[in-house]
């Protein structure tokens, strides 16, 4: 009995010690992320960051690729029939599960054909117009939309992404109808809101800083409950004429199914480690925005939590199914 003891503690401690050791050799070659959205919006921004200090932190280059198109499924899809070895990831947000909530078919499973890596980032959006709307606060929108039912359009990254989730749910709490226009990424949109093409586009700050700080876009509120250390100085559209209204987004980092776990450890350790860096913290708090640094057991129920949650929204605000 003794011997077949010794035996597998001996079997165990082999396995233990193989798997460090892969771990350790883990990255063998340079690495592939891809954004499945355009340039420029929050999480290409936020992901090239990120990546840039991961570079550094493997010794490693990490090429970030933008592969935009049918609201982040053709990048995610992609991604989906890659290597599960840890050297190709991609970078997604909370708009993945919105828009994974409004598909009635996808070429994946949306829940089970990704898995989380890492956090990055959690923040709230923000809501801006263009200057020549005559509004400078939300209870003058809010009058203005429902003076001009069907008139006013809102832009957004794409059906079922955060902004088209964002401006819907406005219109469910305040009472208004604008008219949603998808863009194939929100700095497309932002653009739009920028030219006057579209009157309204609630984005993160990440996304609305550029066009804001050039005065090209005027900001109403953010979709906090109540304001927020994270957006300063910017009053909370519940609070400022839209009871109840909230929004939160967030960014993370995922691989496709089946990557060994000691990888996805490793991955995961190195995100937060870096995370928790100086040039991260000063990058987010620009971005106004907070590090979210979660272990992979915490972040193992995300999707299907989160796809779930976005179908019960989707049913209240009236987005179809696409």
């Amino acid at each position: 009995m003794k011997s077949n003891t010794y035996i597998i503690i001996s079997i165990l401690t082999l396995v233990a010690f193989f798997s460090t050791a892969n771990a350790q050799q883990f990255p063998t070659r340079n690495l592939l992320v891809v954004v499945p959205y355009a340039p420029g919006g929050s999480i290409d921004v936020m992901t090239r960051m990120v990546m840039a200090e991961l570079a550094k932190a493997l010794n490693r280059n990490i090429v970030v690729d933008n592969r935009p198109g049918a609201s982040g499924m053709i990048g995610t899809e992609q991604i989906t029939k890659a290597d599960p070895d840890g050297h190709t990831l991609l970078g997604h947000t909370s708009s993945y599960t919105g828009t994974a909530a409004v598909r009635a078919k996808l070429p994946f499973d949306p829940v089970r054909a990704i898995v989380p890596v890492a956090g990055i980032g959690r923040s709230y959006l923000v809501m801006v117009v263009h200057p020549s709307l005559p509004v400078k606060n939300i209870k003058e929108f809010v009058e203005l939309a429902k003076k001009n039912p069907g008139k006013l359009n809102y832009g957004s990254s794409g059906i079922g992404g955060n902004n088209h989730f964002a401006g819907a749910l406005f219109d469910l709490a305040a009472g208004t109808r604008m008219q949603h226009v998808p863009y194939k990424g929100i700095s497309l949109a932002m653009t739009a809101v920028a030219s006057g093409e579209v009157e309204v586009v609630i984005a993160s700050s990440a996304a609305v800083n550029p066009q804001l700080r050039a005065g090209r876009v005027r900001a109403l509120g953010m979709t906090g409950l109540k304001p927020s250390p994270l957006i300063p100085n910017m009053p909370s559209i519940a609070q400022a004429g839209v009871p109840g209204y909230e929004y939160e987004l967030w960014w993370a980092i995922f691989a496709p199914a089946g990557i060994p776990a000691d990888r996805l450890n490793f991955l995961n350790g190195a995100i937060n480690k870096v995370l928790a860096g100086p040039e991260l913290k000063r990058f987010l708090e620009q971005e106004s925005a907070e590090a979210w640094i979660a272990t992979t057991q915490q972040l193992a129920d995300l999707l299907p939590r989160e796809i779930e949650r976005y179908r019960k929204v989707a049913k209240a605000a009236g987005i179809p199914s696409q």
